[in-house]
């Protein structure tokens, strides 16, 4: 039997060749570790930004087709403006309300929080 020297500067890690003759198989080579992409507050925000302004052009689009004025009608007040803009303002009273009751819910939940603190642990 005749071993083969190792490559100057390699070094191997594996067992001799068996008595049959049969070399033992080599593991996957390891694939090389990436560096992953940081994430930072400037990325999130430039990504932010790219979205920001993909949902203008689409509200942009969206005001343009539904121009048309339309008469509205709510508590005896009437107003004739663009269908957009009726819209838009309707999804943005949406999202107010929606933020006051989250806010709401918040604030609840911090008084819960403190009144908790306050009391001295049961023994």
């Amino acid at each position: 039997m005749t071993d083969v020297p190792a490559a100057e500067g390699a070094t191997t890690t594996l067992p001799p060749q068996s008595a049959n003759g049969t070399s033992p198989q080599l593991p996957p080579a390891a694939s090389p570790r990436r560096p992953g992409r940081m994430h930072t507050r400037i990325s999130g925000m430039r990504i932010s930004l790219i979205a920001g302004s993909a949902s203008l052009i689409v509200v942009m689009i969206f005001i343009i087709q539904n121009a048309r004025a339309v008469n509205i009608s709510f508590l005896s007040a009437h107003l004739r403006l663009s269908l957009a803009v009726a819209l838009v303002l309707a999804a943005i009273a949406g999202a107010l309300l929606m933020a006051a009751a989250g806010t709401a819910r918040i604030t609840q939940l911090r008084q819960i929080m403190r009144r908790d603190r306050r009391k001295p642990p049961a023994s």
